[in-house]
């Protein structure tokens, strides 16, 4: 039988990156994985949970748990919905849910966390062959997961070359909540990445949050820098990418 996965979009994937999910979903069933998508999901809570509303919070996070309740696994364009999941939700819910949030947060997985630590594979294909990329490492990605050697692993043996950017594990700005309360806090911390960005063909990440607080600031300083997600990335870097998927 075909590995089962469950596609959480997450709320900024629905509304900013559709493509991007289609991408992850594509990649996924060329990997021979069953995917299904649970109509009846919504946000995982993280805005409400940043924001101190942990009524609120509680409430999205008992939602997901009957949702994907018969998931076998939970795959997420996402280092930060996908922290929030396997971290926050039992602290947040306390236990009271006879360990369902335990076992969820064990099934639930980044995109390249699970191509490579559930499937093993590290091998795509050599779609980006040639090609210049810059990795933001998203923070709940890589502080909270613990996801870091896993997407330039598939990005470096598609081909690419990862440049060298002394930015690149520090903060975007974004934060959610963080780049509405401070916003001059979270444009100099956009600025800062972008003013040590090397000349790259593009620049991924695993969350969409991130992509969209540095390509707006790029856009709105006049720089020309390709910004996309590292689904659309690993998609293309197959070979099977066309019509709608331009390379990278």
């Amino acid at each position: 039988m075909k590995m089962r996965v469950s596609l959480f979009a997450t709320c900024i994937g629905d509304q900013f990156f559709a493509d991007s999910l289609a991408d992850g979903v594509r990649l996924l069933r060329h990997l021979d994985v069953d995917v299904d998508f649970p109509r009846g999901q919504t946000c995982c809570g993280q805005p409400a949970f940043n924001a101190g509303h942990m009524e609120e919070a509680r409430k999205f996070a008992r939602h997901t748990l009957r949702v994907f309740e018969s998931s076998d696994y939970i795959v997420l364009p996402s280092g930060s919905c996908a922290g929030m999941l396997r971290h926050h939700f039992g602290p947040l819910l306390g236990g009271k849910e006879n360990g369902a949030e335990s076992v969820l947060g064990a099934k639930t997985f980044e995109l390249s966390e699970f191509i490579v630590r559930v499937l093993g594979v590290t091998k795509l294909g050599d779609g980006l062959e040639g090609r210049r990329v810059c990795y933001h490492h998203g923070c709940h990605a890589l502080r909270t997961l613990g996801v870091r050697d896993e997407p330039l692993e598939l990005l470096r043996q598609a081909g690419a070359e990862v440049l060298d950017w002394e930015a690149a594990e520090e903060c975007c700005g974004f934060g959610g909540v963080f780049s509405v309360k401070v916003p001059h806090v979270s444009t100099a911390m956009a600025d800062r990445k972008l003013d040590t960005l090397p000349h790259p063909d593009c620049v991924t990440s695993a969350d969409g949050g991130c992509l969209m607080q540095l390509g707006g600031r790029a856009r709105k300083r006049g720089l020309a820098v390709q910004f996309r997600h590292l689904a659309s990335v690993l998609w293309a870097a197959t070979g099977s990418a066309t019509g709608g998927n331009p390379r990278v």
